[in-house]
C-alpha cells in the first residue's frame, strides 16, 4: 500500500501531538512541519525524524493531506489555501469565528470532492462509544468542562476553547432545534470570558446546562444524561460510563436509591484514534465522522452563547434592567 504523504501546519503544544502520531502510522510518510517559529519547527522535526518548514506554501505539491493545529484566527485562510491546492484537511476546532468563513471553507471543500474532517477531539472518547442505543428521550443533560489557566487557547473565549466540545456533543445528542437560550460568562486572566455558563431549551422539551472554565483548581471532563429510564454519567478524563436508575433499599425498608452499574466500553487514544480515521477518510474518498457541518453546527450555537453573554456583561456595565 502506497503511503499517504501528509504534514503539520503548526506545531506548539497540541500541533507536535499530531506529528507524533503521524509519525508512528506505517502507512503514513511525515512530509515535513510548519511553523512560525523556526527554533521549534527545527526541534519538532528532527524529533519526529521529517523536516522542517517555516511556512505553509513549502508543504504545496509534496502532501495529499495535511493537520492545521494552528490558532482560531488562521484557520480560515490556511484551510482555504490547502484547499485551492486541493489537499484534504484535518482543522482543529473550532471549525473559524465566523459563519461565513465556515460556509465558504465547506462549499470550497465540496466543490473539490475534498475531506474536510473537525477536530472535536470528545466524539472519540471511548466512554462516548458506550453510548449508542443507550441514549432515549434525554429531558435534561448537564456538562462541566473545567482546568486550571494553561495561556492555550487564549486568543478567544472560553466558549470557543472548552465549552465548543460539550456544545459539538450536545447537537448529537438532541434531534431538536433550539428554542430558547441563556448564557453567562465573566473574564479572570484574559480579556475574554474564562468561565461560562449556558441554559439550553430545546423544542422537544430537553433542556440543557454546559459549563465551562480554564480558571479552575481541577479538571474535570462530565457529562451527565437525565432520561426517563435513568441517568447516564460520561467521565472523559477516565472514559468511564455509568447508568443509574432506581431502584430500593431493601425488601424492610422499601426506601428508593440509585442502582449504579458501570458499563463497559474500549478506551481508546483519542487523537490516533481521530487522525486515523482522518487518513481513512482520505484513503477511501468517504465522509469524515466529524465533519465541516458539524463544526458548522457547534459554532453557530457558540457564537450565540457568546452573544449572550456580551449583551448581558454590557447590560450590567450600564445598569439596564
Amino acid at each position: 500500500m502506497e503511503k499517504l504523504k501528509v504534514g503539520v501546519v503548526g506545531v506548539g503544544y497540541f500541533g507536535q501531538f499530531h506529528a507524533e502520531k503521524y509519525s508512528k502510522i506505517k502507512e503514513v510518510e511525515l512530509v515535513g512541519l510548519v511553523d512560525a517559529d523556526p527554533p521549534r519547527v527545527r526541534e519538532m522535526a528532527k524529533r519526529y525524524r521529517t523536516q522542517p518548514f517555516e511556512h505553509y506554501f513549502d508543504l504545496f505539491k509534496k502532501v495529499q493531506a495535511v493537520s492545521i493545529a494552528v490558532p482560531t484566527p488562521f484557520h480560515y485562510s490556511l484551510t482555504k489555501d490547502f484547499f485551492l491546492q486541493g489537499i484534504d484537511v484535518l482543522l482543529e476546532k473550532p471549525i473559524s469565528t465566523t459563519l461565513e468563513e465556515a460556509d465558504e471553507m465547506i462549499a470550497l471543500a465540496e466543490s473539490r470532492n475534498l475531506v474536510f474532517q473537525l477536530g472535536h477531539l470528545e466524539r472519540f472518547n471511548g466512554a462516548l462509544s458506550g453510548l449508542e442505543g443507550r441514549v432515549r428521550d434525554p429531558r435534561f443533560i448537564e456538562s462541566h468542562r473545567l482546568g486550571p489557566f494553561t495561556g492555550r487557547g487564549a486568543e478567544v473565549d472560553v466558549v470557543l476553547d472548552l465549552m465548543i466540545h460539550d456544545i459539538d456533543i450536545l447537537l448529537n445528542l438532541v434531534s431538536s432545534k433550539v428554542k430558547q437560550l441563556q448564557a453567562a460568562g465573566v473574564s479572570i486572566l484574559t480579556q475574554y470570558p474564562d468561565i461560562a455558563n449556558a441554559r439550553i431549551e430545546f423544542e422537544n422539551g430537553c433542556a440543557a446546562s454546559l459549563t465551562a472554565s480554564r480558571v479552575s483548581t481541577d479538571r474535570v471532563r462530565k457529562t451527565r444524561i437525565f432520561q426517563p429510564d435513568g441517568i447516564l454519567s460520561i467521565d472523559y478524563l477516565s472514559q468511564e460510563l455509568f447508568f443509574s436508575k432506581k431502584g430500593v433499599s431493601s425488601e424492610e425498608e422499601k426506601m428508593p436509591e440509585m442502582a449504579i452499574a458501570q458499563i463497559p466500553v474500549q478506551k481508546t487514544d483519542l487523537l490516533e484514534a481521530e487522525i486515523r480515521s482522518f487518513l481513512q477518510s482520505v484513503r477511501n474518498r468517504n465522509n469524515p465522522r466529524v465533519s465541516g457541518l458539524d463544526g458548522r453546527r457547534a459554532l453557530d450555537l457558540a457564537l450565540q452563547i457568546i452573544q449572550k453573554i456580551d449583551d448581558l456583561n454590557k447590560k450590567k456595565r450600564t445598569g439596564g434592567d
